[in-house]
Parts: structure tokens; sequence; C-alpha cells
């Protein structure tokens, strides 16, 4: 319809058509220096950024894929035009004066039947695919040829060309049976400080056509190789599909070719896919296969970064160069702490003059002599406001003296912090000297250890005393006379005579009862109040009185009348010591010892 987009009968349906949206549309009439230029050359800019590029090839049998990417020598495809570009631009860009070197190296390989062949070097066999710490997708062992011009290319590739698989089918006399990758790989090394390297890579590939066996009419071999092609053509639809819907898993191994494609697809590298469509009747299902096939592919989202690192044995070298350029004493500060250690077996030169100090910018032969001045005239001024050597293109170098001297700094600070620490040592020292009394005083407190955790001992609970009743009355008839305490020591009771100026003395230590007549009254016509009116639920609230003893009492009353007497025996008969007490406590509060109830 335009250069962006075209439309074809919809077999489902004659009266509808389908529509297709591409980044562009190469008709009959299109050349195959409008593909390159239109598509593919815009990529190649990126290689020098130290990213990555790919350009495939799409498409059923017969359809020109090969064409497309090959050409013939009247009409050159792809492959020719992109590595006579890229050799132009690498020549420009690592020319004299220029602040990169850039090398250029080639590859070329093929899948064929699931195994990776160097067809630089076919008698390398069988190689793996490998993936490094960082992700690149490399094959260990596979033949690299540097190459500066376009004539070394066509040295390498048209012998290598040769060796690729072909056959013939009843659709093509010369039929590609192997998916071909031809990869250029660009390193660039940086002249001057910090001396970066990056990396580009260049897929070039020429996958071989989806088969029908019903038209090509294969049989044997080239069924094999035709299975072996259409099934990591069917992987390579659902690696995309999966990218497009996101899945956790993305089947990269599930094929050489998608292994091998994994940085092309969903990636790091700025993809071109190049759809062959044939415009015959008979091609129709193919075309529409391979239309489906190129949208669900535009959907996929690369993520190019740039493949750049540090050259560390160039640094190292650049590090030596500047020491020997130094005096004794400048190479001296500029030694790291290793090297001061191990030393140096030589005698360190005689010191030069500053007329015959030479600079690191001197060695740059190579540059511009315009740019080349310019650097010196400012080396010179450096020079002459005392700067040591030329420290500003050395960054690393920069910035271990920046380094050292914090490390300096913080040795003077430890070394500020002893010093004060022995005057304080010092001054306590004379102050110990001039104030014995002091010291005798202090020492001990110093020297004495963490004394032990102080248990503070509870004081013994006092007692209150139980006393008899006849005791107490004896007591308050002759107060003269001895007084008897009950004490329980060990579970034993044990009697212990006092004289009463003893008993006042120790009234602050023991509670001592004293029973009013009144109370005891009280006391003896309650306990008669409730065995003459009480039940006998009421009757089982006196101490060791249960249902069966309160049934007597009730009985004993209905037949002999009401208890009209209690008497004092001091010690009921029949009943020990602790069970007395217990009784006392808790049906006479405490107020009496040993009451009996007698009937009228």
């Amino acid at each position: 319809m335009d250069s962006c987009s075209l439309e074809i009968a919809n077999w489902r349906n004659h009266q509808e058509t389908l529509k297709y949206q591409f980044d562009a549309f190469y008709g009959e009439r299109s050349s195959q220096q409008d593909i390159y230029a239109g598509s593919v050359q815009p990529i190649l800019r990126h290689l020098l950024e130290g990213q990555n590029a790919s350009v495939l090839a799409y498409g059923p049998t017969g359809a020109g894929k090969t064409h497309t990417m090959l050409g013939s020598p009247e009409q050159p495809g792809v492959i020719p035009r992109a590595l006579m570009d890229l050799l132009q631009l690498t020549r420009e860009e690592g020319a004299e004066g220029r602040p990169w070197a850039l090398s250029v190296t080639m590859s070329y390989l093929e899948i064929y039947q699931e195994k990776v062949l160097d067809l630089l070097d076919p008698a390398s066999g069988d190689l793996v695919i490998r993936e490094d710490c960082r992700g690149n997708i490399l094959i260990p062992g596979l033949t690299q040829k540097p190459i500066t011009s376009f004539a070394d290319f066509e040295r390498h590739f048209l012998p290598a060309s040769q060796n690729r698989t072909v056959g013939a089918t009843r659709l093509n006399q010369r039929s590609s049976r192997s998916h071909a990758v031809l990869l250029v790989k660009v390193d660039q090394r940086e002249r001057l400080a910090p001396f970066r390297q990056r990396e580009g890579k260049l897929y070039l590939i020429d996958l071989a056509g989806s088969e029908d066996n019903r038209r090509t009419g294969n049989k044997g071999l080239r069924l094999k190789e035709s299975g072996a092609i259409n099934t990591s053509l069917f992987v390579l639809g659902k690696v995309v599909d999966a990218l497009n819907q996101g899945l956790p898993r993305v089947p990269y191994r599930d094929s050489k070719l998608t292994r091998l494609l994994q940085d092309s697809l969903g990636g790091s590298a700025h993809s071109i896919l190049i759809a062959n469509i044939a415009p015959e009747r008979r091609f129709y299902l193919d075309t529409v296969s391979a239309l489906n096939f190129a949208a669900r592919s535009k959907e996929v989202i690369n993520r190019p970064f740039t493949n750049e690192s540090l050259q560390l044995h160039v640094l190292a070298s650049v590090k030596l160069s500047q020491k020997e350029l130094l005096g004794p004493s400048e190479a001296k500060r500029a030694r790291g702490p290793e090297e001061e250690e191990i030393g140096s077996p030589e005698p360190p030169a005689a010191p030069a003059s500053a007329s015959q100090k030479l600079s690191p910018l001197q060695k740059l032969s190579s540059m511009d002599p315009a740019m080349l001045e310019r650097l010196l005239s400012l080396d010179r001024l450096l020079g002459s406001q005392g700067s040591q050597g030329t420290p500003l293109l050395s960054t690393p170098r920069r910035e271990r003296m920046v380094l050292m001297k914090t490390v300096e700094e913080k040795n003077l600070e430890i070394e500020r912090l002893k010093m004060k620490q022995k005057e304080l040592e010092a001054k306590v020292l004379a102050q110990e000297a001039t104030d014995p009394k002091e010291k005798e005083n202090c020492s001990p407190i110093m020297l004495r250890p963490l004394g032990r955790r102080t248990v503070t001992v509870a004081k013994p609970l006092k007692k209150a005393v139980v006393m008899p009743l006849q005791l107490i009355q004896e007591q308050a008839a002759s107060p003269n006379a001895e007084i008897h305490i009950l004490k329980r020591k060990g579970g034993k009771r044990k009697l212990e005579s006092l004289d009463a100026s003893e008993s006042e003395e120790k009234a602050n230590d023991c509670w001592e009862l004293q029973i009013s007549p009144e109370l005891l009254t009280q006391g003896r016509q309650k306990i008669l109040d409730l065995l003459n009116k009480g039940s006998a639920r009421d009757l089982r609230s006196l101490q060791r009185i249960g249902q069966k003893k309160a049934q007597l009492i009730v009985g004993w009353r209905e037949l002999h009348g009401p208890f009209s007497q209690v008497e004092d025996l001091g010690r009921v008969e029949g009943m020990s010591g602790k069970h007395m007490e217990s009784f006392l406590k808790a049906n006479i509060l405490g107020l009496a010892a040993g009451l009996r109830c007698h009937p009228s």
C-alpha cells in the first residue's frame, strides 16, 4: 500500500483483507541499495559506541534470503555492503590523532542439524555455546580472523562460503540447508587515560527457510535436514511468543539457533528482521506465516547498552613509564606501600634537571602536530607552576596519591593521640608522687575487684502466742508470777521460762495476747447459742465438726434439751496439740483453749 504497510487477501474470508504495518516495506522494484541504506546502515554507528547489532533474514525457502544477505557481484547484498562501510568507519575513527584505536575481527559459522560448525576451520568439529558471567554469548574455539580492509574480508569469507551446506530441492537448486551466522567484532581501546575499552558485535544471519516437504519432495538426508530446520524455526517462534507474553521462562536453550540469537531477541542488540516473502499464489500460506512472525517479532523489546571496561594491563604499563620519568624523590612518594617493602635492586638514577625532564605527552608522536603543540604548552605551564610531573592525564595515579595523603593524615592523627595519652599518664604519675595519701586512698579503689551482690536477709516474722486460759487467769491474779509462752521450734513445742522483766523486754519482738474477761464471756455465749439454736449446717462451720458430728449434736440436743454451760479443760481429751491449736484458732478466734460443752 505504501512504504510501511501492505495488505493481503484473507484466506478464511475472501471478501476481507489482512493489513500489516512495519517499519519499512520494499516491493519488487526496490534495489539492494534501498534495503541496505534504509534499514541496515543506520545501526552500524552503534558498534562504535560499544553496542551490539544484528540483522536476520527470515522467510520460506526460495524467497530470496541468501540473495538479500549476500547478493551478487552486480548487486551486492547486506553483508558486503555492511563490511565495506564498517571498515571505512573504523579507519576514520581509529586514525592517528583520534582518542580511540580500533580493530576488527570476523568469524563465520553455520548451524547444521543442531551442530555448530566453524566455516573458517571445518575440521574443528561441533562447537559449544557458552555464556559468561555478564550474560554475553560466546563460542570457545571459534576462529577469529583480523581484517583491516575489504580485500582481507573477501580473502577469508569467500572460501568459507564454499564450506556452507547447500542442497538441491524441487524449489531451489542451491537451497541453504543450515543457518549461517557471520560475526564481526569491533574492539576499541582508548589511547589516553583512563584507557577504556569497548566491544561491539555485529551478527549477520542468513536463516534457512521453512519447508513444506510435500512441495520440496525431500527424502532421506534432505528430509532430516528439513526437520531440523523447521524445528529450530518453531523454537524461534516460541521464543518470540514468550517474550511478547512476558513469560518467566524464555526457551532459548531449546535450540542452538535461539541460544545463539539470545542477545538479538530480547537482549541488548539493535536487531533488524528482514522478512522475505514470495508473492506467488502457491506460497500464500508461507507468506502469511512469515508476515505473522514478523508482526510478532516487531513487539519484542531489546535493551541495548554499552560494553565498556578499563584496560588493567595497559594501566599498569603506563604507571611504570611514568615512574621512569620521575625523579628519585618523586618516585619514592609515588611508590605504594607494597613496593616500598620489596624495594628495587637497581640503584636509583641520578635526578634529572628541570630542562632534561621529559613529559609523558612527548611520547604521543602519533597525534596531530597542532594538538600536540597545545598539550606540550599546557604541560610546560603546569611545570612552571610547581606541578610535579603531569598527573593531569593519569587519573588512577592521582587517586592513589590522594589515598596516600589521607593515610598519612590518619597516621599523624594517631601519633598525636598517642602523645596526648603519654602526657596524661605522666601527669597522673606526677600527682601520685606529690600526694602519697591520695595514692593510698585511690589505689585500693582502682585495684579492688567488683564486690559481690549484697543479699538482704529478711527478719524473722513475729509470732502470735496463744496462751492457755488458766495461765492467763493466774497471770491476772498474780502479775509477778512467771509467764509461760508457747513457741514452735522445728515443728516441736518448747516451754521457756521467762521473768517478768524479760517479758517486758521481749514485748517488742513477739506478740503477746491479752485476753479480756468480757471478750471471753462473749465467746462462750456465742458458742453456747450456736450449740443450742444452730442447725446442722451452722454447726459444721466449727472446726473438726462434720456432717456426722453435727447430726449427733442436734440429736443430743433434742433428747436432753439445750446446753447450759461451757467448761474449760485446758485440752480436749483425745485431741493432739496440733489439732487443738487449729481448733482454737477457728472456733473461738484464739480466745480460749480446750472448751467442752455439757448438756443441762
